[in-house]
């Protein structure tokens, strides 16, 4: 390997499966490989829904083994969740899983303390109810948070028992609804109305820090000669797409597709006025002092849960009958907290047709196209809304992760919004990581040079709109008076 290249390990875990990518940067050269992909299965357990974060410390351990040597290692993550440690630094039982039903009915006791509107004056985080915060008020009463002394975001759980240090990487606490937008540290004052314990959490770091090197027995374990660095990344998966988005200019929006589609602006500035409130955008922090304004849709989770019904049938056969079917005969709200839970997601879906109204799907085809036309329709929902919100136009959409693969998705969500959409790269996440990792050793430039290499290195697809919005703008209109 040429000694201006250099390889980064990009641990990303998504909520259904985790991976270890090795990316390969040089001055003007950009390799993402996989070394390993392992399922991320939660589990359900007596007192409810858990995550088996040994068998994903297993995943990344084989994924070091099998990445070989690497210059660095950087881990990024689903957002809110957390693992609780005792005073000796024991992980205190397995960390609950943001589906979990804990936190059913717990934003309403929390408001009552500090109203919504309060709230995201002063974290600027929408409502969802497996928020942190939430998770946090829901546990007040239970052993483990009695004996902790430690709380550890996934990403900063795993980079602990990498290299015994404990930090919490900004990008990822700022989905805590603990984090004050505007001056990117804790808002102590909300935290103490409501009784959370900060010193609970370890000092915030931001992306690039330094994390660590791996401890001796890692090494002996995975097979890497050492020193190993850990660098912080974005450690939210999402603000690590987001960095990678292959965007030129300023007038752009996103969509970050996955088990989740999170879509919105890149912003040099928080939007915290109740109207903003009221639509449900978030202000999430990415990299460089920017903000993440975006709104949460249920994603492809909807079509993940139809498959996984339907016997895991050919993808591919399914989406090209989707294509058939007529476009925008039914649609639901893909933000709708009804579809957040797993099970029976064919039935719920139909259901949600019957109730405004329109033309029951019945088959897998017709259940996916209304999946599609009212995931394009969500996305279409969320750009022209963060625009206003935000005062904030663009001219493009960028979408990036796994959604890109679904051509059909990516036209729909052009025809849509009425705009052109650049699609890809897939692996926005791992890029993203990577990159982060190439700047904070000097290989690669601020933002604008993280993407720029991206847009020389990867491939991307346009899809350009087709036909007028004022179909989707009928389809709009009945879902708002369903």
């Amino acid at each position: 390997m040429s000694a201006n290249v250099k390889s980064y390990a990009a641990v990303d875990l998504g909520a259904s499966s985790g991976r270890v990518m090795v990316g390969r940067v040089g001055p003007d050269s950009l390799e993402l490989t996989e070394a390993h992909r392992f399922p991320n299965r939660p589990v359900r357990v007596p007192e409810g829904l858990r995550w088996d974060i040994l068998g994903l410390y297993r995943g990344v351990l084989d994924g070091l083994r099998a990445a070989g040597r690497v210059d660095s290692v950087g881990i990024d993550s689903w957002a809110v969740d957390y693992g609780l440690l005792d005073a000796d630094g024991a992980l205190l039982g397995n960390p609950v899983h943001y589906r979990d039903t804990r936190t059913e009915g717990v934003a309403e006791k929390v408001w009552a303390t500090v109203p919504a509107e309060e709230l995201y004056a002063a974290t600027g985080l929408q409502y969802a109810p497996f928020n942190t915060l939430y998770q946090l008020t829901a546990a007040r009463s239970s052993d483990q948070l009695a004996h902790a002394r430690r709380l550890l975001l996934i990403p900063d759980l795993l980079s602990y028992w990498l290299t015994g240090e404990q930090g919490t990487e900004l990008t990822n606490a700022s989905t805590t609804q603990l984090i004050d937008p505007r001056t990117r540290e804790w808002s102590y004052d909300i935290a103490s109305r409501l009784g959370i314990d900060l010193s609970l959490f370890a000092p915030l770091r931001r992306p690039g820090d330094a994390a660590g090197v791996l401890r001796p027995d890692v090494l002996e374990e995975t097979g890497l000669s050492g020193p190993v660095p850990v660098t912080a990344v974005g450690s939210h998966d999402t603000a690590s797409a987001v960095a990678a988005v292959p965007a030129g200019g300023e007038r752009f929006a996103y969509i970050c597709t996955g088990t989740w589609s999170l879509a919105g602006l890149e912003l040099d500035a928080p939007v915290l006025t109740e109207e903003s409130r009221a639509a449900n955008f978030t202000n999430e922090l990415g990299l460089d002092g920017t903000v993440r304004y975006l709104r949460n849709i249920m994603g492809l989770w909807l079509l993940q849960e139809c498959v996984r019904a339907w016997g895991d049938p050919d993808l591919g056969a399914l989406l090209l009958d989707a294509a058939k079917v007529p476009a925008l005969r039914s649609v639901v709200d893909a933000g709708d907290a009804a579809f957040l839970a797993p099970g029976r997601m064919p039935e719920r879906i139909a259901e949600a047709c019957r109730v405004l109204g329109q033309p029951v799907p019945g088959s897998p085809a017709e259940i996916t196209r209304c999946i599609l036309d009212s995931l394009a329709l969500a996305h279409r929902r969320a750009v022209e809304d963060a625009q206003r919100l935000a005062g904030h136009p663009v001219d493009v959409v960028y979408v990036v992760g796994g959604g890109t693969r679904n051509a059909l998705l990516c036209q729909l969500t052009a025809d849509a919004c009425g705009l052109p959409v650049v699609a890809g790269p897939t692996e926005a996440a791992a890029l993203g990581n990577v990159l982060v990792q190439a700047r904070a050793h000097g290989l690669v430039g601020d933002l604008a040079g993280m993407r720029g290499l991206l847009v020389r290195t990867q491939p991307l697809t346009r899809y350009e709109p087709r036909g007028d919005t004022a179909r989707w703008r009928e389809a709009q209109a009945r879902l708002a008076v369903g």
